[in-house]
This record gives C-alpha cells, structure tokens and sequence, in this order.
C-alpha cells in the first residue's frame, strides 16, 4: 500500500510508525507553537480539517487535497499530542491505530437479534416474493427499498448519547464477538456522532475491505512470502476476528451502514427515512438506492444496480429488496429464521466469452501437473483474468478446448477463473485437438524428468522428487497456516530460498540462520531487495516455533499422499510418534484385513484382525448383515500409501533427517476405550457455507477433538450438516437422504453437551 496515513480505512496506509517520533521538541523551531494555549486550539483547528477530509474522502468519494498534503496534516497533529500529552483527546483522528492486543473477544447481546436474509438467484422467486407480501396486506400499495447487497461481514454498534459504546459481529443472531477496539480503527467508523444524536442508536452494517486496497494487501502478502487472502470478504472477516488492532488498523477496512437495531428518540417510520440520518450522523451509507412498488419496478432497479455495482470500492453480490414501511413491516412479521418483508437477490456468476491462447502446465507440489488457460484479458465479475483453471486432461478431452478457441469463463466468489464450455461455431480452422503428452514434450515442464499417467487421480505427475517446483510448493506447504504456520515463508520466500540453494527440501528450513535469511535477495541482481533482519528473525522464531507443533500437524506438513488434516488427526490419535507411524502395525493390519475379506481366505484370521482393531479403537463394527465386518478409521489406499511413503527412500530420509535436527513431534495417542468414550466419536459431519463465527478450519478442529471426522461431501454414513450461510448442494442431498442439519447455535449446544 501507498505511504497516506487513510490507509487505515480504506485505500491508503497506516500511520502508525508516525507515533514513534524520536525527538519532537525539536521541531518547535519549525514553526509549531510553543505554548499550551496556542497548541491546543492549533490541535483543535488540525482535528476538525482532518474530519472534514475524512468526510469527504470516505463518504462523498471526493477528496479535494492530495494524500501528501493531507499526511503532512496528520502529521503536524501527531506531533502535537507528543509534544503537549495532556492534548491527548479520545476521539483524535490520531487515535484511530489500534490498542493493546486481546487475548480474546468478549461476548455480546444484541439488544435485537441479527437474522440473516432468504437468498434467492431467480427473478421469479423475486416477483413471488413480491406477490406473497401482497397477498398478506391486500389492498395495500407496498413501496420497496432496494439496495446493494455489500459482499462484507455483517456488524452491529450501539451509540450511546452519541458515543460509540461497543461493535459486535453477528455471531449466531443472538451473540456476536466484541470488536470495539478493531472497529475503532476504522476510520469511517465514528467514535462521536455528528449532530443532534439519539440517545440510543444500534445500528447494522456491512465491514467490507476496499477492492484497490485488497490488491495492494494481497501484493504485499505476496511480496512478503505470507499467505494471500481468497477475496475482500475473507480478508474483512479475518482482519475484524484478528486479535491485535494495531494489525486492524493497517488493513483497507470500510463500513457501509443499512439498518438499525434498537434505537430511542428516533421517529422513523420508513426505512428510506434512514438514509438522510445516517448522512446527517456522519454515518456511510449505500452509494444508491431505489423505491419501487411493483415487480417490474423491483427488476429494473436490480438490472441497473448491475450495471453500476463494479464501479463500487466494495464487492457486491446481489440487491437486497425491503418493504420500506416500518408498519408493514411489523404486521408481515418473521418466519424462525428471516424476515418476510425482506429478500436478498444474488447475481449469478457473470460469464463472458474470450480467446484461450495457449495452455500452461504448472508443477504442484505433489507433482501433478495441471493444465493453466493463458486468455485475452478480459473483465469478469469486476476485475480482469487473464488465466483460468482448465483442472486435468480428461476436462480438456471431455470439453474440447483447443488453442484458439473462442471459450466461457466465469468467476465466482473466491473460485479461481474457470473455463466453462467452448463456444464451436467461433473455433478456427487451424484448432487441433489438445494433445497433453505431446504439448510438454512428453517430460516435466520444469525439471525435463519423466513423467507418468496417475490413473487415480486423472492426473499426469512428475516422478521426479526433487523437480525444483515440487520443492517449492512442499517447502511452501509445510509452512502454510494449516500445517507448520511458519510466518513469512512461502510465496516468493520459498521460491528464492529454492533458488538460492538455501533450500533443497523443506526440512532444510530448520538449519537456517538469521543471517542467512536476512541477506536473502527477494529481488533481481539489478533491484535487489533483501528479506531484512526484522523478517528473518520471525520466521526464525516461528520455525522454532514449529518444532513443538503436535504429531497430527506434523503428518499434516509433511506432504504425504493421501494424508489431509482429517486423517493426520486421527493417525495421531492412536501413534506415539512418525517412526510409529512409519512402521504401524494398525495400518498393516488395515490392508491384512482388507486383502483376506476380498480373497475370501482365513476367516478366523479375518475375525483375530478385526477384534484387534476394534480393540485398539481403530475400527468399529459394520452395520452390515456380515457379523465379522467392520469399518476402519482409514481405508486399505491411504494405509497402503502412509507405508509405500515411509517406505520410500525419501521417507526413509525425512524420517532420519527429522531425528537429526532433534525434532520429536509430540503425540496425542489415546486408548481405544478413551476414542470410543469421546462425544462424537464414530460420527461424521460435512461442512457447508459460512458459519458466522467460526471458520472451517475451526468447526472442524472441534469436532475432531471429540472424536468425529468431517467428510467433504453427503452420503448415507454422515451423521450431520453443519451448514452455515450459502450453503451449496450438500443441503439438498442431505434433505433428500433425510441427514439432521445443523446451524452454529446447535452446533454450539451439542459441543455444550
């Protein structure tokens, strides 16, 4: 981001190193006041400019000074309050940097419940939405407010006699996080209401992180070697659940305000009568909004709002349509869940057509190689592509793109670009069909070694393990936040320590020095820029950090085919160590049991495993007729592919290289009966949609910690759907396999229980 001090809201950057000014008095020669007096009415002068601009820059999208006319004001503030402290002032612009880190977020009320809104893609259920309300207050013309649906985190604050008293996430409608302190870093967020202001003014919004300043974070992240963010909405939520706001406070966050909760000494009778109050409390609203009274008038409004909502500094994905009486209002009153008078339209993907001018292959980590559409750049959803997902081969065979085609893509939400269908009545002459092996030459893209047809995967891989671009991506995945979460390796990090040499496996990360990594060039020869000391001497405390991380993580980073976060989870349940892992006899007798029940052979055998297993907890009786069958913890092709890795001679090296570098996991092994005794031990969860105040990530870790695993998609052996907002397909087939589905506040209760 850009060296301004608004960076702090929106599109600019923080000022937070302006507060250590090492010697301020010394500018007093400079022309800044000598006396107290003079100071503080100065001070005053500087704080009311600063607002106006504020005002300006955030609410009217009209700034009228430069961004170095308007830091040197900011400045000469900051220096102010140094010089003079008992100027300080609660509601100074300067103040706006973040506090003390939390240890964690408090709990609050909602003095009225935050409900979510019915969704809907279709037009006509907007038109028998429309029709419904009409038939519940017949005879009644219904005018309807229609406005941006803001792709943010939803928020409340409550003033108090114009003060902001507290900010609180949504959470579960009844209970969000407190976020006071991350929202008064906020810059369009005030502490004090401007004019005459009510006594008390609960009011809903939308935190939203500014398109342009989301993609100079994501540059920086990416320069810096840390994880980039999926999408603004993401980095919203995440920015506003971190817990230092000194952090906050350097992210591109604004607010857009649509609603109000409780309030008193406010007499609003229609929502479109909230508008100009919260432009009279110096509160941000939606940049357009339209009344209607009829189901065409409806469409037309969220035809235009189409039109224009790219142009947005914040992402939208639909319009939300309100009755705007508050009196109707009332009288069409609220399902359990969602309000009747309201619904939110949600645009579907925009598809936009383009030219495929050739096709990548990329090496990932694992070796697998993936196809990449290099396209003429085009704008879809707001920003421009210019590569797409085209997945493996057989999706090219089975859609046949060619070079030259003329294809769809379309961009949804955080889904990388992908490519939809070819459009054939726009296909060149000279267009071949696209002959993977041939195109790279029949070797690795990368390192020219050989490559082979993975059947399993549908995937070409390179068999080459040390393809410096396996090299990268393992030594990026074993510091990625879910696996080691080593703090400033990966990204262009990881791809100059390979470069360098520094780096020839991941391991290799744990005999590194600050030194060495202070003087890594993460530029070119002619423009070097060097990762620092600051830099190195984090990731060198996050790497030893990592050393103490427990076994299941460790299973987890190591990049081991067939292993994902649930399965190193439950290996680690039941193995005191990697070498016990390596050598399990749990595993061998998984593929000893399976291979005797598909060749019919020693029954007595069979039935010895099976109680062996069941016993040990790694296993548990079949629901099948088959009184000897059972089901284990993990199948007969991940067992197998755990020892095949251990196994192989670059198994058997980490193994030795981690007893080198004196690094002993620490495990979370459990006995059998203690598996079995666990809440939802045995049972399984698919996760689907936006939980409000918890993360995948974090749903997920609950419920592993009490024994259940997490499916990534719904059959007949899941137990529950934990489903949040949005959520996907996996809501139909649980209704129509019957599946319990829960929303977070059950989900709550039963972790309670």
């Amino acid at each position: 981001m850009g060296e301004s001090a608004r960076s702090v809201s929106g599109k600019h950057r923080s000022p937070a190193s302006l507060l250590l000014l090492p010697i301020v008095r010394a500018l007093i020669s400079c022309g800044m006041p000598s006396d107290e007096k003079q100071a503080a009415k100065r001070a005053a002068q500087l704080r009311d400019e600063i607002r106006k601009h504020d005002r300006l820059y955030y609410e009217k999208s009209a700034p009228i000074i430069s961004d170095r006319e308007y830091d040197r004001l900011y400045k000469e503030l900051v220096d102010l309050e140094a010089q003079f402290p008992d100027l300080g002032a609660p509601d100074s612009p300067t103040q706006r940097v973040g506090g003390k880190p939390l240890k964690a977020f408090a709990q609050i009320e909602h003095r009225v419940p935050m409900l979510s809104l019915d969704n809907t893609y279709s037009e006509d259920e907007v038109a028998r939405f429309y029709a419904r309300i009409t038939r519940l207050l017949p005879d009644e013309k219904i005018p309807v407010v229609i406005e941006p649906k803001v792709d943010g985190v939803a928020v409340s604050l409550l003033y108090e006699n114009g003060w902001l008293r507290h900010a609180a996430t949504r959470g579960d409608g009844s209970l969000g996080d407190d976020i006071t302190q991350n929202a008064k870093t906020i810059r369009s967020i005030p502490e004090r209401l401007r004019s005459a202001a009510p006594g008390i003014f609960e009011v809903r919004g939308e935190v939203y992180m500014d398109k342009r300043g989301f993609e100079k974070l994501n540059e920086e992240r990416r320069e810096a070697g840390l994880p980039l963010f999926a999408n603004p909405r993401n980095a919203a939520a995440g920015s506003l659940k971190h817990l230092d706001p000194g952090i906050v406070a350097k992210r591109p966050l604004g607010i857009v305000f649509y609603g109000t909760g409780a309030v008193e000494d406010v007499d609003l009778e229609k929502h479109s009568a909230l508008f100009p109050l919260l432009k009279k409390l110096g509160l941000p609203h939606s940049e357009r909004w339209w009344l209607a009274d009829s189901v065409e008038g409806i469409l037309n409004a969220i035809h235009e709002l189409d039109g224009l909502r790219h142009d947005f500094p914040y992402q939208t994905d639909g319009a939300v349509v309100k009755v705007d009486a508050f009196e109707q209002r009332e009288r069409l009153g609220f399902t359990a869940k969602s309000p009747r008078w309201a619904i939110a339209y949600k645009y579907e993907a925009e598809r936009v057509e383009t030219r495929l001018r050739d096709i990548l292959v990329q090496v990932g980590r694992t070796g697998i190689l993936t196809p990449v559409a290099v396209l003429d750049p085009v704008v879809v959803s707001g920003s421009t592509v210019g590569r797409a997902t085209l997945h493996n081969e057989d999706e090219i065979k089975r859609k046949d793109i060619r070079i030259g085609d003329t294809v769809v893509i379309e961009k949804a939400g955080e889904v990388i670009p992908a490519v939809v269908e070819v459009v054939k009545s726009k296909r060149p002459r000279h267009a071949v069909p696209f002959d993977f092996f041939k195109h790279i030459h029949g070797k690795c893209p990368v390192c020219g070694g050989p490559i082979r047809r993975d059947p399993q995967f549908v995937a070409w891989r390179c068999e080459n393990v040390q393809c410096p671009a396996q090299t990268t991506r393992r030594v990026e995945f074993l510091a990625a936040r879910g696996a080691l979460d080593i703090e400033s390796v990966g990204g262009i990090v990881a791809d100059k320590l390979v470069e360098r040499g520094l780096a020839r496996e991941p391991l290799d990360l744990f005999e590194l020095k600050t030194e060495q990594l202070a003087k890594l060039n993460l530029g070119t020869a002619e423009a070097p820029r060097m990762l620092g000391e600051k830099n190195a001497a984090k990731a060198v405390h996050a790497i030893e950090r990592a050393r103490t991380l427990p076994l299941a993580r460790w299973l987890f980073a190591l990049a081991i085919p067939e292993i994902g976060k649930t399965t190193a989870t439950q290996l680690a349940r039941f193995h005191d160590s990697i070498e016990s892992v390596a050598d399990s006899q749990l595993l061998r007798d998984v593929l000893d049991y399976h291979e005797k029940r598909e060749h019919k052979s020693g029954s007595c055998r069979t039935k010895e495993i099976a109680d062996r297993l069941i016993k040990a907890g790694f296993a548990k009786r079949s629901k099948s007729k088959d009184k000897n069958g059972i089901v284990t913890e993990v199948g007969p092709v991940v067992a197998q592919s755990i020892l095949n890795f251990f196994a192989s001679a670059s198994g058997r090296k980490i193994l030795q290289r981690l007893k080198q570098l004196e690094i002993q996991p620490k495990s979370e092994k459990v006995s059998g009966k203690k598996v079995a005794a666990l809440a939802l031990a045995g049972k399984t969860f698919v996760l689907t949609g936006t939980l409000p105040s918890m993360t995948r990530e974090e749903a997920t870790g609950k419920i592993e910690a009490l024994g259940g695993h997490v499916s990534g998609s719904v059959s007949k052996k899941t137990d529950y759907v934990l489903a949040g907002a949005e959520p996907g397909s996996k809501i139909g087939k649980a209704k129509q396999l019957g599946i319990r589905i829960l929303d977070e506040m059950e989900f709550r209760q039963m972790l309670a229980r």
